[in-house]
């Protein structure tokens, strides 16, 4: 009997030597390798991306959510998550978006992410007139479609739109958007939104230097872009491809402002049909490409 006090004494001595002995060490570096992994993979192969502006409409609301894929166009400074690798023109495995691709560039002078459409490759001798894209000496096609009938919300108010704002029979208050179809010479083809005249209607004939492409704005009343100058918070003309940290592809839900602290909200504010959308452009096979002689 002697011996148990002495045997339980041994136990709880290795009990709390157990407590007082965990690798903290072990444990952080466990953490870290997680963090690592989860920058590595945000960085090199896909990321989420909010959508704060009006400057893609109809295809992009605010408040809606996406994945964009790093590595389509390789790597590159502006690939590494927060801007943390300092500015350079290296790629790794660099390649050239397509016509309609939906990219993001970084400001050529503030770590500012834009997302736009690919509307000029390299070499291609760039123009607008009268909001119509002039390509090689050929005018972009625009084809009239019906109007476009988005949803008033805390994320969609129409304020800056109120000539468009409408009760539909339903009772549901719409911003009706009058809609063109632009077609690129690649056959992507697109809704935009052109029906004011903001001062970026027209844009001089440019060749667009090699390693660089043009990106416009969906909603070209509304969009600070390749057209306006960086004095204008735009992007300034053509894009360094070194400057473009990815392409959007595909949206994973979209919220309509509604959103609080009440778990309920979470649900309530999603709006429905846009979850998995694509943001991929649609291609036809009667587009001819755009001589660049």
């Amino acid at each position: 009997m002697s011996s148990s006090p002495a045997v339980t004494k041994r136990a709880s001595d290795t009990k709390q030597d157990g407590e007082e002995n965990v690798n903290w060490l072990a444990e952080l570096r466990g953490l870290l390798v997680m963090l690592l992994a989860v920058f590595a993979f945000h960085s090199l192969v896909a990321k989420p991306f909010y959508i704060p502006s009006e400057s893609m409409m109809p295809n992009l609301l605010v408040g809606d959510r996406l994945i964009v894929s790093k590595y389509p166009y390789g790597w590159n400074w502006s690939s590494i998550s927060f801007h943390l690798a300092p500015r350079g023109d290296w790629r790794i495995f660099g390649s050239t978006p397509e016509y309609g691709d939906i990219v993001i560039p970084v400001h050529p002078e503030r770590d500012e992410d834009y997302i736009k459409r690919v509307v000029g490759r390299p070499g291609d001798r760039f123009e607008v007139r009268n909001g119509q894209i002039i390509l090689n000496g050929v005018p972009v096609p625009q084809k009239v479609e019906p109007p476009v009938d988005i949803p008033v919300d805390l994320n969609s108010t129409c304020n800056d739109y109120p000539e468009m704002k409408t009760t539909l029979p339903s009772g549901e208050r719409v911003c009706e958007m009058p809609i063109l179809r632009e077609t690129l010479p690649n056959g992507a083809t697109y809704r935009i939104i052109d029906h004011l005249d903001q001062g970026l209607d027209n844009y001089p004939e440019i060749v667009i230097p090699e390693g660089h492409v043009f990106v416009m704005g969906d909603n070209r009343d509304h969009s600070a872009d390749s057209r306006a100058s960086i004095g204008a918070l735009g992007l300034g003309g053509p894009i360094p491809l070194e400057n473009i940290g990815g392409r959007a592809e595909f949206i994973t839900f979209s919220l309509d402002g509604t959103t609080n602290w009440n778990p309920i909200s979470w649900f309530t504010s999603l709006r429905e049909g846009r979850a998995f959308t694509t943001l991929r452009p649609p291609i036809v096979e009667s587009a001819a490409p755009a001589p660049k002689d």
